[in-house]
């Protein structure tokens, strides 16, 4: 059981940077709680990295969860 719980913390940790590497959309959402125009609804892709590092933070999000869940029913 070492080993499964040495993972999660390695896989917490990983999420973790992930998300601190994500871009900041901190600065719209004050916007609309201001009433400032903003484009933040706007139609905006995610190119290069920052698409790598979306879907990573996906994947091993939901690698985490699903290990908790078989560690929870085991």
């Amino acid at each position: 059981m070492e080993i499964v719980e040495i993972c999660l913390i390695v896989l917490c940790i990983i999420l973790i940077i992930l998300v601190l590497l994500q871009s900041s959309k901190a600065g719209d959402a004050g916007a609309i709680m201001t009433g400032a125009e903003s484009d933040l609804f706007k139609n905006r892709k995610e190119r290069g990295s920052e698409l790598v590092i979306s879907r990573l933070t996906l994947i091993l999000g939901l690698v985490f969860v699903l290990t908790c869940f078989i560690i929870t029913f085991i």
